[in-house]
């Protein structure tokens, strides 16, 4: 039997919001697997889906730079917020993600190769910033979208840079709509784009753990089967953002409200 440390528990109890009782016997009973663990308390009903564990543990700063048709969104990442906060590592962030749209680089370890217009590699202009500011400072991920010229970004920085989420819209060049969704994305945190984009296999997960949730609850077998179907849609409008209530407009969801704009949400990156 695996030992369940204190640590353990916590990571369960953030994530599910469950009690610590609950979660200790949820990883007695999945001998430490905390996967198996939050699936056990979904079961039981005692916790609903996961929080969403994307965000990086770190400080730093996101950034989006656009030119033309092509955009990035890039995560530098700082020992503290103090650092965060210094024009200078503000001025890095900036110049990092232009040369990111210069090159196309394709990773972190490419970029940091490549060859700034001062005749300096990005690893030796990071190394300088490092001797500068004084603490460690990592490129940690960028993603470049690009669109046509009927097609649209949108950008949304949160908390001076905290949270970035790029937005791509087609079908339209308005702006706002699309800066309106990336900060729908930025407040929500959906998971997915859409429900084409989850796996089959998720999918055939969360309908089991559902219908043994509902066997839990004591439910006839004969109606089951319609009760997992139902809460199966429900999970997926909680995690695709175009099936969400639109934050700046609870009375439509975010598919809705791009229709009205003659708008499809065609893709979105966030960093939080």
């Amino acid at each position: 039997m695996a030992t369940i440390s204190a640590k353990l528990v916590k990571e369960l109890r953030e994530k599910t919001g469950a009690g610590m009782m609950d979660c200790k016997k949820a990883l007695t009973e999945t001998d430490g697997d905390i996967d198996k663990a939050i699936d056990y308390l979904r079961e039981k009903g005692i916790a609903k889906a996961a929080k969403k564990a994307d965000r990086i543990a770190a400080e730093g700063l996101v950034h989006v730079e656009t030119k033309g048709n092509d955009a990035v969104i890039v995560e530098i990442n700082s020992e503290t917020d103090f650092v965060a906060r210094n024009e200078g590592f503000q001025e890095l962030v900036k110049e990092i993600a232009n040369q990111v749209l210069d090159t196309k680089a394709e990773t972190v370890e490419a970029l940091m190769e490549t060859t700034l217009p001062n005749g300096k590699s990005v690893d030796e202009r990071i190394k300088e910033a490092i001797s500068t500011i004084g603490e460690k400072l990592s490129v940690r991920r960028f993603a470049i979208r690009t669109k046509t010229d009927n097609d649209a970004f949108g950008a949304y920085l949160h908390m001076g840079g905290r949270i970035g989420v790029l937005t791509v819209v087609e079908g339209s060049t308005d702006e706002e709509a699309a800066r309106d969704v990336a900060m729908h994305i930025a407040a929500i945190n959906p998971k997915y784009v859409s429900s084409e984009q989850v796996s089959e296999e998720e999918i055939n997960h969360e309908r089991e753990v559902l219908k043994q949730q509902a066997l839990n609850e004591g439910k006839p077998e004969n109606i089951v089967e319609k009760m997992v179907e139902g809460r199966l849609r429900k999970y997926l409008q909680e995690i695709c953002a175009v099936d969400q209530d639109f934050v700046k407009n609870p009375d439509v969801t975010v598919e809705a409200f791009l229709k009205q704009k003659v708008e499809n949400l065609l893709t979105s990156y966030a960093m939080k």
